[in-house]
């Protein structure tokens, strides 16, 4: 693993990939067989389950536990204290193991705001952003902004982040968007 940055309180089990450029910070334990890309950045107290894979670029901030069954593809970002789950009908008494647990795919550029939840078994789509404080329990298209418990779709997000307006546009970065049936496909960017 070259020009990785593992914090000395950190712990790595056996069997793990990390991508070059990659930092991992205080107190986060990586568990066996997780893949890591490229120039990702973990805070303070991340945990990662077994079996887990992580794209490039991605963002995982203080306190977040990335269970096994979820998935990060390129650049999504994980805020402060946001939860994952991977059982929708946990016991104590009744474990059910890797084979029971529900897949969960953040896709490349997805963003998930602090102290979000994302219940198991759904996919959110590229670029898509979930407030602070949602709870999501559906899937959720590629560029849609959604938020409240349970979260519900408020407006569209641009790759860049920024919401944009009645015309599908960003002021940001000029981008524009068409619907197509429940999501946006860029058509250009204007000069």
């Amino acid at each position: 693993m070259k020009n990785v940055y593992v914090h000395e309180t950190s712990i790595i089990d056996d069997n793990v990939t990390i991508g070059e450029g990659t930092k991992i910070w205080h107190f986060c334990h990586v568990q066996s067989d997780v893949e890591i890309g490229k120039n990702c950045s973990f805070g303070q107290n991340v945990n990662i389950s077994s079996h887990v894979k992580i794209g490039n670029g991605c963002k995982v901030q203080n306190n977040v536990s990335i269970y096994e069954g979820v998935e990060l593809e390129d650049y999504v970002f994980c805020g402060p204290s946001m939860v994952f789950t991977n059982d929708l009908t946990p016991r104590a008494k009744y474990p059910k193991g890797s084979s029971g647990y529900k897949k969960t795919v953040l896709h490349t550029g997805a963003t998930v705001g602090a102290n979000a939840t994302i219940v198991c078994g759904h996919e959110l789509g590229e670029w898509s952003m979930v407030a602070a404080g949602a709870v999501v329990t559906k899937n959720v298209p590629s560029h849609a902004l959604v938020a409240g418990v349970p979260a519900k779709q408020i407006g569209w997000v641009c790759e860049c982040g920024e919401k944009l307006d009645e015309n599908l546009r960003c002021s940001s970065c000029g981008r524009r968007y068409i619907q197509e049936t429940v999501t946006l496909k860029q058509i250009d960017k204007e000069s």
